[in-house]
């Protein structure tokens, strides 16, 4: 049997994805110090589950438990990939990559305080929200502001608006890190085998922050083909380095393929979403039901 993407690892299940992200790490360091992590990934879950403090559950759709779970994941791939390739980073600098990771769509998730409409309203802007979560987080745990300012600059590195040259990284490895969750928050999305299923959530969310240039759930579908290959492909390969290739050499130690599982997923996806658009023209029934594979 060929393997795929989703035959490794279930990110709906969080436990699951962060058994294979505590695996991925002995790989990189088999002494790595994980308790702190495992914390951090806890507190995010209760946050999403409605259990954190002070906020209410994730009520966005796409944007949500799995999305963060597999980003995460798809960051400590990358940390491995290029630790296989001979790029290391600290201990400290990948412990600070993965908080980045957990955190970096906090700002979607309202306040006992916020009761109108959904997360989805912050959109624009969310990372700076998701950043000031984080810092409250780490304040109260100790974190230096010098360690809170490196994980603030690399979480802005999701942020598909905003050029690399604009963020003040304190070092090149700070910078390095900021490509990995920048990349991997891309590929996770754009590689899940339900990505084509999920466009119609990621429109209600557009919708409610009331971006411009998406007025059906339909144009959004159509113009996707057209993001990835003018924004997405070029901001993996030129913003941010092409580190996403070094998911290959994460894949071929850890699982013995010697491909990237990202790369084919996220070509399956944009070659059946090309021939959706071919097959349904302006009928978004069709496309509907073209989008509900098995």
């Amino acid at each position: 049997m060929v393997m795929k993407l989703d035959d490794l690892t279930n990110t709906n299940s969080h436990s699951g994805t962060y058994a294979e992200i505590i695996k991925t790490l002995t790989l990189v360091d088999p002494d790595y110090d994980t308790s702190f992590l495992k914390k951090v990934y806890s507190d995010i879950v209760c946050l999403f589950n409605g259990d954190f403090p002070g906020y209410r559950a994730s009520n966005t759709k796409y944007h949500n438990l799995e999305h963060t779970c597999s980003v995460t994941l798809a960051t400590a791939r990358l940390i491995h990939g290029l630790h296989v390739q001979g790029q290391m980073f600290s201990s400290r600098i990948i412990e600070l990559g993965l908080i980045a990771a957990l955190f970096h769509d906090t700002g979607l998730i309202q306040t006992k305080k916020e009761r109108g409409g959904t997360g989805a309203q912050y959109t624009i802007g969310h990372e700076e929200r998701s950043i000031g979560f984080m810092g409250k987080y780490l304040t109260a745990r100790g974190f230096s502001a010098e360690d809170i300012s490196d994980c603030s600059h690399i979480i802005m590195c999701t942020n598909l608006t905003l050029p690399l040259t604009e963020i003040p990284f304190r070092s090149d490895e700070i910078r390095s890190m900021g490509k990995v969750l920048g990349s991997a928050d891309l590929i996770a999305q754009i590689a899940d085998r339900n990505y084509l299923e999920k466009l119609p959530l990621l429109f209600l969310e557009f919708k409610e922050a009331r971006m411009p240039g998406f007025e059906t759930p339909l144009e959004l579908f159509k113009n996707t083909g057209e993001f990835y290959h003018s924004v997405a492909r070029t901001r993996l390969a030129e913003e941010m380095g092409n580190v996403s290739s070094a998911a290959l050499f994460h894949f071929k130690k850890r699982w013995n393929i010697d491909r990237d599982l990202y790369a084919e997923s996220i070509m399956n996806n944009i070659k059946y979403m090309k021939k959706i658009n071919e097959d349904c023209a302006e009928s978004f029934d069709c496309l509907l039901k073209k989008i509900r594979r098995k």
